[in-house]
């Protein structure tokens, strides 16, 4: 099926927007997880997971603003989203950041196995999706690695 640059623009776009978004879940599960943490524990979440998803989280905003200021596209605001319910554990927090970890990271190889950003993007987009991958890549074996030791 043919589609216009336009339509694919958009649609990179939107599917960047949702990567984005599931970085915005992790994030507030993370931030969520450091409450109910005890304190080494949290300073060692907040290392390891917290700060890269954070800067991940800005830098996949940057790209999906600067793709969409480059090709004439609105841009869109992100807000992170609320985790969980309160009372939730530690556990089920960071699991819930490490799924959305994990959606994030699909939905981003998703993009870049696609042909889009080779046809319709640009330069730039592509170092800033690569880059984004790089980031994400290691944050599910921290995360794993630190659920190993919780409550230990």
């Amino acid at each position: 099926m043919a589609y216009s640059t336009a339509e694919a623009r958009q649609q990179l776009l939107d599917d960047l927007a949702h990567a984005i978004d599931e970085l915005g879940v992790a994030l507030a599960a993370l931030g969520d997880a450091y409450e109910a943490l005890d304190e080494q524990t949290a300073d060692r979440m907040e290392e390891q997971l917290f700060r890269p998803v954070q800067v991940t989280y800005g830098r996949a905003q940057r790209t999906h603003s600067g793709f969409a200021e480059r090709v004439g596209l609105p841009m869109r605001t992100f807000v992170p989203s609320a985790a969980g319910r309160p009372g939730q554990d530690a556990r089920t927090l960071l699991d819930t950041a490490l799924e959305a970890i994990g959606e994030a990271d699909h939905l981003l190889v998703e993009i870049q196995d696609s042909m889009m950003p080779v046809e319709v993007g640009d330069a730039e987009l592509r170092a800033g999706l690569s880059g984004l991958r790089e980031l994400v890549d290691p944050l599910a074996d921290r995360g794993a690695g630190l659920l190993r030791t919780l409550g230990r």
